[in-house]
């Protein structure tokens, strides 16, 4: 299996339109994407995720892993811990992870999911 490589800019034709966040609080987040790698039986899952603003409840399914490349977002935890995104951040969120995010300027992320 030839290993999946992205160069960046990815062009902005290759994005998959996957449509407005279901769980809008405020605004309308929209997002698209690419997913660069599936693993077997869609375990596991990397690719580039794009969100314009709004703020939405977050219900993390599986573990993820996420490199923020633009935009700024905050993500709140249920528990009230608060997570500043910007430009060149990483972050992991752990299966079952509950919060709110709130884009601010349009996000874009690599991310990968097991």
């Amino acid at each position: 299996m030839p290993t999946p490589v992205w160069k960046s800019p990815l062009a902005m034709a290759d994005l998959v339109d996957w449509g407005v966040i279901p769980t809008m609080i405020e605004g309308q987040s929209h997002t698209s994407g690419k997913v660069l790698h599936k693993g077997p039986e869609g375990r596991s899952e990397c690719g580039l995720w794009i969100c314009t603003p709004g703020k939405w409840e977050c219900h993390v399914t599986r573990d993820e892993f996420c490199h923020f490349l633009e935009g700024r977002c905050t993500y709140v935890h249920e528990s009230g811990e608060v997570i500043e995104i910007e430009p060149d951040t990483a972050a992991f969120f752990p299966q079952d992870w509950k919060g709110v995010c709130t884009v601010h300027e349009t996000i874009k992320k690599v991310y990968m999911i097991r």
